[in-house]
């Protein structure tokens, strides 16, 4: 009898502590499933939230492309009004080579530096990184100093590219030999507010070509014709 008790008193003790563990686990279960679904539904939630925002956003900016954008019937009609246009340029002759051409001209800036004036009657002196003009003259280059001539038609084309007067408009009052193949143009404009000596150099088969210019006080050669 005490042995049969005691055997039955462990069988409890036993499953109790059976029960009591499956029970833990149970709870530990039942708590982590209860976890994953508050937990793993807000994810879900944020989830589908964020997906929501990103197409909102994608869809918003693709509207504002669309919106950018012209259609294609506009898109036609600006490029039938762009080809008119450079058809009406073109016959006016206006066109994007005449543009481009006047632009290049435009960027040939030249580069000058102050120097010495030669004597009192000099405001300012100047050299420059001028080119030759040019010339239809052949070698060996003999100058010739009559009016009309073609050393004078091309000094004068020298004379304006570096004082900036106009080369058809200002007057030639006198050409000084200055060495061998140079000269100094005393020139002026109509009015004589602006009076220039320009001190120019032949090049072979390059045509004469500006080294200085004085801008001067007084026109110091105009008492030879007076």
């Amino acid at each position: 009898m005490p042995t049969s008790r005691v055997n039955k008193f462990e069988k409890r003790r036993k499953n109790t502590k059976l029960l009591s563990i499956l029970i833990v686990v149970a709870s530990i279960l039942i708590i982590v499933l209860l976890g994953m679904l508050i937990f793993g539904g807000d994810d879900e939630a944020d989830k589908t939230d964020d997906n929501q925002t990103e197409q909102t956003a994608d869809g918003s900016s693709q509207g504002d492309e669309a919106d950018s954008d012209s259609t294609p019937e506009e898109q036609d009609d600006s490029a039938e009004n762009n080809t008119d246009t450079e058809a009406n340029d073109s016959n006016n002759g206006t066109g994007s080579e005449d543009e481009s051409d006047s632009e290049e001209e435009n960027s040939e800036e030249v580069t000058t530096e102050q120097v010495e004036p030669s004597d009192d009657n000099v405001i300012e002196a100047y050299t420059g990184d001028w080119q030759p003009v040019g010339t239809e003259q052949s070698e060996p280059h003999t100058i010739n100093y009559n009016d009309g001539s073609q050393d004078r038609q091309e000094m004068r084309k020298a004379v304006a590219s570096a004082t900036g007067l106009d080369e058809a408009n200002f007057t030639m009052w006198w050409i000084e030999r200055n060495g061998d193949q140079k000269v100094i143009n005393t020139v002026s404009n109509a009015d004589e507010s602006e009076i220039y000596r320009v001190y120019n150099t032949w090049v072979p088969n390059e045509g004469w070509q500006p080294t200085k210019v004085e801008r001067l006080k007084e026109n110091d050669q105009k008492e030879r014709f007076e």
